[in-house]
């Protein structure tokens, strides 16, 4: 909604907008009153529409020929209940703000909330970094696909102004956070003619140069060389060929044997469902299959640009576009992996945790891990379970679960934890071969793809499975997102664990 957004001190010229906040059920505080020219705000906060809930806007029009000091517009906003604030609220707040100014076209803006957010007790640097990320996210355009026929709104550069340093702070880098999220936006939007396994490698290399992240891509003989099975076989059937792609930051001064946290995306850059094709309309918004991948990615560039933690981190994007033709992996068909476990084919249209194995596997073999995260759209039975409303988490390492939900309350990125039981391992063995990729049998449907990844992890290495084919996308306009479109979930959760390791 906006060309760009930066953060600046308090200006010197009365501002286009100033922003100013309550609770439900109080009035303007005293350093609102301040600022109030003519009594403008005080009549606003009469209004029966100022309600304080949070996001409801009332605005006021100063007269700036009796005080050429006063911002040409005001705008009240409520911030909820004092009671109940978090700083998270304000992500919304600012989408609310930053809605209204995508229709003012006003370009300066004061936001005068530390104030009453001292009052509050709320840590003003964390307010800064809810509403930078807001402010941001809702500043992310889709327009790059629109042609001649299509129509491009003209676009703000938008300043936002405060006289507060922890706030100020904050808001910066809750921007640069947000800018790691619209880039797995924007790969997540891009179509599955444009966005093939090669443009996802493609965009990881550039990534690498822009920040100095190393990146390596495997593909041909490299995916039969490191037993890279799964995305062999899922990949086969299309004219664009699998790929791995691993990207490494590694910190200034970190020691040789620093066990880095490893990221681990799901990349279907389009699933057709295979030999098992999806009925009806289900390939409609498969070009979004990539998203565990995307949110990696965008992890990685929060990490290279805004995070820069002390630990090494790398990324795995396993690569691949599920087709059909007469290369086709089959129903019936078994493969071996890289640690021995071979896997009996049920369901091509389960192709996500095949290509996730041969990630888990290299993890654990080749980069002696502290921990494992991986991201996936992988089922559609998490979504039935848990809306999208919470991403579903399998995570039996209490140091690591307690440390990833610390960091969804900070992100507002919320998670779940759903049961690992050796039952559900059960339910995934194979009469024929070690395990199969899908039980006909839909019960504990989420449950499954975890189970059957967990076949990939060694014993005693931390791991954490996020199914977020439910909070991926968002299917309305709601806070800062847009309706159908990607949320680009989980960079700003990986950023928050990461920062500061």
């Amino acid at each position: 909604m906006f060309d760009s957004i930066r953060v600046a001190a308090e200006p010197r010229m009365a501002p286009d907008v100033l922003v100013l906040g309550h609770f439900q059920g109080e009035g303007p505080d005293a350093s609102a009153r301040g600022l109030d020219s003519g009594g403008v705000i005080a009549a606003a906060a009469r209004r029966a529409d100022a309600t304080g809930e949070a996001g409801r806007i009332v605005e006021a029009f100063p007269d700036r020929k009796a005080d050429r000091k006063a911002a040409g517009r005001v705008m009240l906003v409520g911030l909820g209940k004092r009671g109940g604030f978090t700083p998270g609220a304000l992500r919304s707040v600012a989408a609310a703000v930053g809605r209204r100014l995508a229709v003012t076209k006003e370009s300066s803006v004061l936001l005068h909330l530390h104030p009453l957010l001292k009052s509050a007790g709320a840590d003003l640097g964390r307010c800064g970094i809810a509403l930078g990320e807001g402010f941001g996210l809702l500043s992310w355009s889709r327009d790059e696909f629109k042609g001649s026929a299509g129509d491009r709104p003209g676009r703000t550069k938008l300043v936002l102004h405060t006289s507060s340093g922890a706030l100020a702070e904050g808001l910066g880098h809750g921007l640069a956070l947000a800018d790691s999220a619209n880039l797995c936006r924007t790969l997540s939007e891009t179509p599955p003619n444009i966005c093939t396994p090669a443009y996802v490698a493609a965009q990881a290399q550039k990534l690498a140069r822009q920040t100095g992240l190393r990146c390596t891509v495997f593909k041909g003989q490299d995916l039969v060389k490191h037993g890279f099975t799964g995305l062999i076989n899922v990949g086969k059937a299309s004219e664009n060929k699998p790929c791995m792609v691993r990207l490494e930051y590694r910190p200034r001064g970190a020691a040789r044997n620093a066990k880095p946290a490893v990221l681990v995306g799901k990349t279907m850059t389009y699933d057709s469902g295979g030999l098992s094709l999806k009925i009806n309309n289900g390939m409609r918004g498969m070009k979004r299959d990539k998203d565990g991948g995307c949110a990696v990615l965008g992890a990685m560039h929060a990490v290279a640009t805004a995070i820069r933690p002390k630990r090494p981190v790398v990324a795995l994007l396993a690569v691949a576009e599920n087709s059909i033709s007469d290369e086709a992996y089959r129903p019936d068909d078994i493969i071996t992996y890289r640690n021995g476990v071979t896997c009996e084919i049920t369901n091509t249209d389960a192709e996500g945790r095949l290509v996730l194995a041969d990630a888990l596997c290299w993890a654990c073999d080749e980069e002696d891990p502290a921990y494992i995260i991986d991201l996936a759209t992988l089922t559609g039975g998490v979504v039935v379970a848990l809306g999208s409303t919470y991403c579903g988490m399998w995570c039996e390492d209490d140091r690591l679960r307690g440390r990833i939900e610390a960091a969804a309350e900070r992100s507002g990125e919320r998670v779940w934890r759903l049961p690992h039981h050796q039952e559900y391992r059960d339910m995934m063995k194979s009469d024929v071969a070690d395990i199969l990729n899908s039980n006909p049998d839909r019960k504990a449907h989420p449950i499954q793809g975890a189970a059957f990844l967990s076949y990939f992890v060694k014993d005693g290495i931390p791991w954490c499975h996020l199914d977020i084919a439910g909070v991926h996308a968002s299917e309305g306009d709601k806070g800062p997102f847009i309706k159908n479109s990607a949320t680009g979930w989980g960079v700003r959760l990986l950023a928050e664990l990461l920062d500061g390791e």
